[in-house]
């Protein structure tokens, strides 16, 4: 009888070792923000959410590539990056424009510059950063990149973010740095960390990074840490990446875990989070978890859409 209790105990302890996420997460899951989704999976999935309800949603299944930037505009159209192009739709999804990555080239990032500009990196044997006005189709201005492996395009870069002096942060994963560049491509600031996904300037000047890692770590110009947050500050939650981190008004810093299609199935009875919320003393606050009614599926970016918890606000300078 001993025997089968200390059994039964090892296998309870085995079974919550194996939990993804509490059971009982904090927040108010799908209803806690109005928001909109997206991330890199087999499908082109986008989504808005409001009131705990989907409100708009955007589903391309044919199309080849992942979806690792998006941003919905405030006239409601949205830009994103879907590795293989850069297309900005409507909301009542008509393609406005779209430009084809050339063969042997990625493109996972893109962000627009007031409503007729779009700024993107592409990725391959000659990486450059190029804006686009998506009026006339023409390019207003470009500039070559560095990468560590020509022959790599798939490795080389992944997010990058207009600063408000109007300078672009880019995340060299290959080079294991985040360089910033002026608007002539003259790097004028550089941080080295291993696997770097996205970084972003905050409004005190210091720069908040997330790594595929599993490491958030917001540095000072001089490149000193400021804070840090990583998979291990939270044990109770399984993380399997971190690819965005957005610092938000309330002082509280989101970030989502990424689940990777191409080398797992979700277990729908045990799934892992898709965004967390924690502040600045790293508890968390929010935890969304949303892998059945509705299957809003991988998490890459999520936009907040007002009220408390909106992106913390920055003005961006000119990028042209």
């Amino acid at each position: 009888m001993l025997f089968l209790s200390l059994l039964g105990c090892g296998f309870l302890a085995s079974a919550w070792a194996q939990q993804q996420a509490p059971e009982a997460l904090p927040g108010k899951g799908l209803a806690q923000y109005d928001f909109f989704y997206a991330g890199e999976q087999k499908q082109q999935w986008m989504f808005r959410v409001e009131k705990g309800q989907i409100v708009w949603q955007y589903a391309d299944a044919a199309s080849k590539g992942e979806i690792s930037d998006a941003v919905l505009m405030s006239n409601g159209d949205i830009v994103f990056a879907h590795q293989f192009g850069v297309t900005k739709i409507s909301k009542d999804k008509k393609v406005l424009w779209n430009y084809d990555a050339p063969a042997g080239s990625e493109i996972h990032t893109a962000q627009p510059i007031g409503k007729q500009r779009v700024v993107f990196i592409q990725s391959g044997p000659a990486p450059v950063v190029r804006v686009v006005n998506v009026a006339t189709g023409k390019t207003e201005r470009e500039f070559p990149l560095p990468a560590g492996n020509v022959k790599s395009t798939h490795g080389q870069l992944r997010h990058a973010r207009l600063t408000p002096a109007g300078t672009l942060l880019a995340a060299h994963m290959d080079m294991k740095c985040v360089a910033e560049y002026d608007a002539q491509g003259k790097q004028v600031w550089k941080y080295d960390i291993d696997g770097p996904w996205s970084a972003s300037r905050l409004a005190s000047g210091n720069t908040l990074i997330a790594t595929n890692k599993k490491v958030v770590r917001e540095v000072d110009p001089q490149g000193r840490t400021v804070w840090e947050f990583t998979a291990a500050d939270i044990p109770d939650y399984k993380i399997a990446g971190f690819q965005i981190a957005t610092r938000l008004a309330n002082g509280n810093t989101m970030v989502n875990n990424w689940f990777n299609q191409w080398s797992g199935t979700v277990d729908k009875s045990n799934p892992p989070v898709q965004a967390i919320e924690v502040n600045p003393a790293k508890q968390v606050v929010w935890a969304l978890r949303s892998w059945s009614e509705p299957d809003l599926g991988p998490s890459t970016t999520i936009q907040l859409l007002g009220g408390k918890g909106a992106p913390e606000r920055v003005q961006f300078g000119e990028f042209r």
